[in-house]
């Protein structure tokens, strides 16, 4: 119910001297309070009631979308500034939570800001104003605010949570290639005029490419960036700094995240991921977490891509190796790790008389052999030594598949007994330590509560408790991925013969082959006593490597 102050006597004699601002605010936590809460409505009100009183109102802030939980509000900050400029020496909202919810920060408005220059502050429905001994009520009603507000947010946040379990979208706007469904805007639809481009690029990613050729290949075919696309559809207006600079052509210019971003975005495989950022009340979001601590679940909507180069993808992006100064493309980039460091074999063209491309390692490369060895091996060498392997494996599954696939899952069983058994035993030490810990945050909590330890020394164990149980969890998920997927592997193996068994007369390697075929290829090098050095090549497939053919000597 509205409590509007009456004015009389001396406000009329001062009513001159005023020049006040109207400050206006709504967020998605007011919930929109029915139609009084809204912007316009807040400002009719608060205009009125300036000129019912008198009173110059000298401008008008308006901050819509924006919480009350902190300062970070562009017209709130206008508004202050011009305080500081003197400006404004009165301040009307229509209630104190629309200056703020966070009691600590408007309590200092009110108590330190708004007097050290002189302003008088109104907040009208509430009935508080700083000329008049009418506001001891003002810190509670701060902390109530306040109050209010966190209650909210742990209701929003726990909401959210809920849907990302269940498997339903809740962004504002749906991920570049999708669009919402009509009748469900939890659920995710293909968009027929931006899904070609996502697939576009997924292709040149498996290819063998990187975001920045990605970038530069989508701007000469002209496919318009997401952020104009969300403006055509009226669902935001902004426009990015190649279109400022360039309304034309700007449109075409991709940025390198936002590629990077729809490459690694499991949403194009059918899922839905959620809970990707940590959320503090007041604070925000404060960090990203790692992709092993969203909330995905499968199945959710039509992919655009297929899980398997999905997963080939994202290694392709942890790896991936710059070009050579010359420009030259690298078909092995991202492929070719030294087999005793494990960091990358890196190319280069020697200064001989006849210059060859050779690589090398990286470890070498910078540190010296105190570090590593060279592990140099011809690019030419390389090529020809990977060509004859795979026209070896396709020839090996046309002879007789069935061996071959029966090997192959052999294989598979073998190096996954001991690695399974390995792995189960440290994941049952892991779990029972997080039985451990959730036990030691409840006597925590009762030691708390019984005055035994202080709230400042619980709040300090129970962080590192919590961090603990937190990578622990993630530990255990994905040591289960992992066994699942190395139980998946053994029954694609058939998959994988039928393949390859395409690449048998193949006579050039390229990019998209090296990356749909081959995981890594690794270099050993050992050193005799007389300084003979010798190059060992392991190829691993993406599946496994098969028995016979899985390591080639030079």
């Amino acid at each position: 119910m509205m409590n509007t102050m009456e004015y009389t006597g001396m406000d009329t004699i001062l009513a001159g001297s005023f020049r006040a601002a109207i400050y206006c605010r709504l967020s998605k936590d007011d919930d929109l309070d029915g139609t009084s809460a809204s912007i316009e409505n807040q400002r009719d009100m608060l205009e009125k009631f300036c000129q019912k009183q008198g009173w110059e109102v000298t401008a008008v802030y308006q901050d819509d979308g924006f919480t009350g939980l902190n300062m970070e509000r562009p017209d709130l900050k206008r508004m202050l500034k011009a305080i500081e400029r003197k400006q404004i020496n009165l301040v009307i909202t229509k209630d104190l939570s629309r200056l703020g919810r966070n009691y600590l920060q408007t309590g200092q408005l009110i108590e330190d800001f708004f007097p050290r220059n002189g302003v008088r502050y109104i907040a009208m429905n509430d009935g508080i104003d700083t000329m008049r001994d009418n506001n001891d009520i003002a810190p509670f009603k701060n902390i109530l605010n306040e109050m209010y507000s966190k209650d909210i947010s742990k209701k929003v946040h726990s909401s959210y949570v809920l849907k990302a379990q269940k498997g339903q979208f809740t962004g504002c706007i749906a991920p570049f290639g999708y669009k919402k469904d009509p009748e469900d805007k939890n659920h995710l639809l293909i968009d027929g005029e931006t899904a070609p481009v996502v697939r576009l690029i997924f292709g040149y990613a498996l290819d063998g490419h990187g975001p920045n050729y990605i970038r530069r290949r989508l701007e000469e075919e002209k496919h318009p960036c997401p952020t104009w696309w969300n403006r055509k559809r009226g669902h935001r207006n902004i426009r990015t700094k190649w279109e400022k600079k360039d309304p034309e052509n700007g449109r075409y210019v991709w940025d390198f995240s936002v590629i990077k971003e729809i490459l690694m975005n499991p949403v194009y495989t059918g899922a839905i991921a959620s809970q990707k950022t940590e959320y503090r009340f007041k604070i925000g979001t404060i960090r990203d977490k790692k992709p092993e601590d969203w909330i995905v679940v499968e199945g959710t909507h039509e992919p655009l891509v297929d899980k398997k180069d999905f997963a080939i993808v994202q290694e392709k992006l942890k790896s991936r190796q710059r070009p050579g100064k010359s420009g030259e493309i690298n078909l092995f980039a991202g492929l070719i790790k030294c087999g005793e460091c494990g960091k990358a074999l890196t190319i280069r063209t020697t200064h001989e008389k006849f210059p060859k491309r050779i690589f090398s390692c990286k470890t070498y490369n910078a540190y010296g052999k105190q570090h590593c060895t060279q592990h140099r091996i011809e690019f030419d060498t390389l090529y020809s030594l990977v060509l004859n392997k795979i026209r070896e494996c396709a020839a090996a599954a046309l002879t007789d598949s069935e061996a071959v696939a029966g090997r192959l899952t052999d294989t598979c069983k073998a190096e996954q007994k001991d690695q399974q058994e390995a792995m189960e035993r440290t994941l049952a030490k892991d779990e029972e330590r997080i039985q451990v810990l959730e036990k030691m945050v409840l006597r925590l909590y009762e030691d708390m509560v019984a005055g035994r330890i202080t709230e400042a020394n619980f709040n300090l164990l129970l962080e590192k408790t919590q961090k603990e149980q937190a990578e622990l969890k993630a530990k255990v998920e994905k040591g289960r991925k992992h066994l699942a997927d190395e139980i998946r592997l053994a029954v694609d193996a058939r998959q994988w013969v039928e393949s390859i068994q395409e690449y048998k007369d193949i006579t050039e390697l390229d990019a998209s082959i090296l990356n749909r075929l081959i995981k890594e290829i690794v270099v050993h090098e050992t050193i005799d006593s007389d300084k003979t050095r010798h190059i060992s090549i392991e190829i691993l497939f993406n599946l496994k490597p098969i028995p016979e053919v899985e390591q080639v000597t030079s």
